[in-house]
């Protein structure tokens, strides 16, 4: 069936990267897949292409003011799009390193849990545990009028000390306002007397609001003298009552306090459970869970080495006699404890190696030195290399000395808060389900699935349902929309920098379901990576309700399941690269599976079959390189959700780790294997997750990480300057005839420095043109023509062709 034209993103000739003039009429209000091979042109289209431009016309549709604050994204090389929607993009990039940054606070489940805290949250004395208590002003009035009909009552609003010139400002204030009489220090005095007071000497004061006798009919008149007192000390209101004969004062609190210690705190806000602002982060660890803290493993990096051969890392300026007195203190340590000099560190005694990096506490150790042609000698406690650089680190203004400290450091789980971010008393807020209370960190710390429940359980009370209500069915909302992507395995504080990138892919895709919005183009890249088949379904089901809310969802993907559901697949190709960038099909998936022109639709239909075939046989008899009989064990690996695991990976082989979505597949290879090597072979300083040992150390001599991190380093890197094979390249340009008759280097080759290069746009090809408010303009170098060298290094030919024939050429 045909769309309307108003109901298609038209794009007529789509140029970018290595699209070839395409024209194609994108449904809207669809879940349209782009497929095809590698290379072919689908992230061309979808995002350097149509998100692009969305982005560009919504910057291009705001103030310049407000564009001198935004990136500019430079126009796609497209002839025109009409139809095209707001664009919202959600790439398979990595998460924010922000240590600050959780899936609670990137799904804004953390903002609406503040709120939840700071309005419906039991607060708790954090020394003893025990509940704090507040009264309302209806709370306080029953308890006055429990005390008796007749009784006689006298209503004050305690003030805080004050000096008597300040004190006698108040009573002038008070008097303006109506006021007859005060309580001072004890005593009942009228306002218009004449009241002489020491400027310097503290007074108390509490001020009369009302006297009354507590009858049946006193309510609404106490009522109104509460609030009035309340006016003026919004924490506290106090009763002067005759009980038997003697004056008491009984004093209630509208603030949360311990009536046995005298603990209180202040009205709650959200603000007290964030911990990016003063009122609720930790003043030790400033919110982020972690602080510096000396590492032995770095200090000392190779325990083979002895004391003499300089096992121990220095930190200390490359000063001489600084140099001698800190190696005149590790000698007289030493010596008291009888260790050797010249022994390796591993071999040392425990007694030894605790008080050189922990300190010798009160006892002293004897050290001795050379002046002039006297011998002096001290004794004093050996302060310990852990608590010296802890103490230097704290205490240092270098930026230089806090550097070098820095690589003898690693962030550690804070002491104060023990990695929970806030302040004592926000943690000793708590919230009741399924009789168990949790405070907000106990909350995040849930996995996903777990919060769920938890949050459907929460104990509200009747007075509380009405504000509480909504903030429950937010949050109950957006975990939901988690799990139903396939992350009910993550806990709610899990850093974002420790997600995979497709992960983080799909917490965004569940933050922009729980956003509701509609009429937005979403553009996906590729949302089934890295998820078990078991977890799919569910991926898709979320693709179709984010469909469904009224939006057109663009999916580039290669995932079976995935074209079958969608209501419309384009193909491009036929090939990669100069091969491809054609639309070679499109239609319902139905159509794709019967056109015999489409490659995916062979695979659809069944027409052309992946078969599994068996490796051949020369790969199984004569493995390229030899067979090892050990393994690389990982013992007792708790990270995480791991529970305990050993796992063997054999050495020589290819092994493969599988499992579904948060089955710790993750956590086992990247934070535990991963980091443990790359601290055992190059003294990196991240932390291995939680484990007992890793065995097999000994049988490798380095590891090589290949991750899914960007390549490039610089806007100037490509394929060959990242693998090396430029250099090489640029060397055999270098040793041709004419190049050596000019006296050309290698370095004339190179399109980074000044020599070879075209100057005019320093080697980059193009010249940027900065148009102020708008996006910058690219343009071709004139001088150049977009080939990066000057016209006498493009004379130098290999085959017949130059060096910037050569960078032309695909792999």
């Amino acid at each position: 069936m045909c769309a309307m034209p108003e109901d298609v993103i038209r794009v007529r000739g789509a140029r970018q990267h290595n699209l070839q003039n395409i024209d194609v009429d994108i449904p809207r209000h669809q879940l349209v897949v782009l497929t095809g091979v590698s290379g072919s042109g689908k992230s061309s289209l979808a995002f350097d292409t149509l998100f692009a431009e969305g982005q560009r016309r919504y910057v291009q549709s705001l103030s310049a003011y407000a564009r001198q604050f935004l990136g500019q994204m430079q126009k796609p090389d497209v002839d025109f799009i009409e139809g095209l929607s707001p664009a919202v993009a959600i790439e398979q990039v990595h998460s924010n390193p922000n240590p600050r940054s959780t899936i609670a606070t990137v799904t804004e489940i953390y903002d609406y849990l503040r709120v939840l805290y700071a309005v419906a949250g039991q607060p708790y004395d954090p020394q003893t545990g025990e509940k704090l208590h507040r009264s309302t002003p209806p709370e306080i009035a029953d308890k006055v009028l429990a005390l008796g009909e007749g009784t006689r009552v006298m209503v004050l609003s305690p003030q805080p000390p004050a000096s008597g010139t300040d004190t006698l400002t108040l009573f002038e204030k008070l008097k303006r306002q109506g006021f007859v009489r005060v309580r001072l220090n004890g005593t009942i005095v009228e306002l218009e007397d004449s009241l002489k007071l020491e400027a310097d000497e503290q007074q108390q004061v509490q001020i009369v609001i009302d006297r009354l006798v507590v009858r049946a009919d006193s309510r609404q008149r106490l009522m109104e003298a509460i609030e009035s007192s309340l006016h003026w000390n919004e924490r506290e209101v106090q009763f002067l009552v005759n009980l038997d004969g003697s004056e008491e004062i009984l004093s209630y609190t509208t603030a949360f306090a311990n009536p046995r210690t005298g603990y209180a705190i202040e009205r709650l806000t959200p603000q007290h459970f964030s911990f990016n602002t003063h009122l609720g982060a930790c003043p030790t660890c400033e919110g982020t869970g972690t602080t510096p803290t000396p590492d032995p493993t770095l200090l000392v990096p190779d325990e083979s080495k002895s004391l003499a051969d300089g096992a121990i890392k220095a930190w200390w300026a490359r000063h001489p006699k600084v140099k001698m007195i800190f190696n005149q203190g590790i000698e007289a340590l030493a010596r008291h404890f009888g260790a050797a000099m010249d022994v390796p560190f591993q071999d040392l005694p425990q007694d030894f190696k605790h008080a050189l990096f922990h300190g010798t506490g009160a006892a002293p150790i004897t050290t001795g030195w050379k002046k002039t042609d006297n011998k002096r000698s001290v004794a004093k406690p050996f302060e310990g290399l852990l608590p010296e650089i802890a103490r230097l680190y704290q205490s240092a203004e270098s930026d230089v000395l806090r550097a070098a400290l820095t690589r003898l450091m690693n962030a550690q789980p804070c002491a104060t808060c023990k990695g929970m971010r806030l302040k004592p008393e926000s943690l000793a807020v708590k919230l009741n389900a399924q009789s168990e209370e949790l405070n907000i960190h106990d909350f995040t710390a849930l996995q996903t699935r777990d919060a769920l429940q938890w949050m459907r359980e929460l104990e509200v009370t009747e007075q509380q349902k009405a504000y509480v209500g909504e903030l429950q069915r937010e949050i109950v909302k957006r975990i939901e929309f988690l799990e139903q992507v396939g992350l009910g395995y993550l806990a709610l504080n899990r850093e974002s920098g420790t997600l995979s990138g497709g992960e983080m892919q799909r917490i965004r895709l569940a933050s922009q379901i729980g956003a509701g919005l509609a009429g937005v183009l979403y553009v996906l890249d590729e949302p089934s990576i890295g998820l078990h088949p078991s977890d799919n379904e569910r991926l898709i089901q979320t693709l179709l309700r984010l469909r469904d809310l009224g939006n057109t969802v663009l999916v580039v993907e290669h995932d079976e399941a995935t074209m079958r559901a969608a209501d419309h697949i384009i193909e491009l190709g036929p090939g990669a690269g100069t091969h491809g960038g054609r639309i070679t099909a499109q239609g319902t998936p139905a159509q794709i599976a019967a056109n015999p022109h489409s490659i995916t639709g062979g695979y659809l239909s069944g027409r052309v079959r992946i078969e599994a075939k068996a490796l051949p046989q020369t790969l199984l008899t004569e493995p390229m390189g030899p067979r090892s009989k050990h393994s690389l064990t990982i013992h007792g690996a708790t990270e995480h959700n791991l529970r305990n695991v050993t796992a063997a990976f054999p050495l020589g082989s290819f092994t493969c780790v599988t499992g579904p979505s948060g089955s710790g597949k993750s956590t086992l290879v990247d934070d535990i294997l991963m980091r443990a090597l790359r601290r055992h072979f190059y003294d990196a300083k991240d932390i291995p997750g939680t484990h007992e040992k890793i065995t097999g150390l000994e049988h490798l001599d380095k590891v090589v990480v290949i991750d899914q991190s960007p390549i490039g380093r610089s806007p100037r890197s490509n394929p060959a300057t990242y693998t090396g094979a430029f250099g090489p390249i640029r060397e055999l340009f270098a040793q041709l005839p004419l190049a050596r008759m000019r006296g050309y280097d290698a370095g004339r080759f190179s399109f980074n420095t000044p020599g070879g290069r075209c100057e005019r746009c320093e080697g980059d090809g193009v010249i940027k043109i900065d148009m102020h408010f708008l996006a910058d303009v690219y343009v071709t170098c004139e001088s150049c023509k977009g080939r990066r060298y000057g016209a006498e290094t493009l004379e130098i030919t290999f085959k017949g062709k130059n060096i910037a024939d050569v960078l032309d050429m695909t792999v």
